[in-house]
């Protein structure tokens, strides 16, 4: 039986998901895998040698190279081909982005992030200074706290969700990034939520939040969707073969990709 992939290390999610043609894209999508996107990232745009790359990652040089020659193969297939280049999946870990003021997750304990500006739920995922996270057992709330977000831009936002052990986020509007971030990271999306952050976190803790499943940032146009309830622990997300699985209890590590030790 063939060992699995040992896990990549990768510096947190990108912006943009979906690269595609102008004229209707040639095929199936070409996916390139969140550690291809990494080794990419270091050796061309942050310029970096194979050694570096491969101490950052905290694989073997050899690994690098190989991963890296896949990725360029397959960037190539998309621009030459004409074909949609979509980033997702792979055997990764996101570096450790925690900080003190979040404590680890309990046991059956559901986590719960929330856009977060006085009192109310900030309504542009990508410009949030801050998250008021709700710890729930057994439907009630059990504990929260404010953190200071680290970093800007979606990508990190999510990342700092997922090393936070976020399972669901409660927003205003969000852009296409930010969802496909989230999904990638596990995490339940309840946008278009507008009001008290402290009485949506508790709504949904017993499964009665309403919320707006088409929603948007303003910049990306607003989606006019029917509001929806969430049931708890109901709603359902992508993983990277674009099946559905239910959004329960979610922990940090490795993407979806499986990986080892090795």
């Amino acid at each position: 039986m063939p060992r699995k992939p040992r896990c990549r290390k990768i510096g947190g999610y990108p912006d943009c998901w979906v690269f595609s043609p102008e004229e209707h894209p040639e095929g199936d999508p070409v996916v390139l895998t969140l550690d291809e996107f990494e080794t990419v990232r270091l050796l061309d745009r942050e310029g970096m040698t194979q050694e570096e790359c491969a101490a950052r990652m905290g694989v073997a040089r050899t690994t690098v190279t190989a991963i890296y020659e896949n990725a360029r193969r397959k960037i190539a297939e998309a621009l030459v081909d004409g074909k949609e280049l979509r980033i997702r999946g792979g055997s990764y870990a996101l570096e450790n982005q925690k900080t003190d003021l979040i404590p680890e997750k309990g046991k059956n304990t559901m986590r719960i992030a929330v856009t977060y500006e006085n009192g109310e739920i900030f309504q542009h995922f990508g410009h949030t200074e801050q998250f008021k996270i709700y710890d729930v057992m057994d439907g009630k709330i059990v504990g929260e706290r404010i953190v200071p977000t680290n970093g800007s831009g979606h990508g990190a936002l999510a990342g700092f969700l997922k090393a936070a052990q976020v399972d669901a986020l409660i927003c205003g509007g969000i852009g296409m990034g930010a969802q496909n971030a989230l999904a990638e990271a596990g995490i339940a999306l309840y946008g278009g939520v507008t009001g008290s952050a402290d009485a949506a976190a508790k709504a949904l803790a017993e499964g009665t939040l309403r919320f707006d499943p088409d929603a948007k940032c303003d910049h990306h146009g607003h989606g006019h969707g029917e509001d929806h309830a969430c049931g708890r622990h109901g709603e359902s997300c992508g993983n990277e073969n674009g099946e559905e699985h239910a959004c329960g209890h979610h922990g940090g590590g490795c993407g979806h990709g499986s990986c080892g030790g090795n």
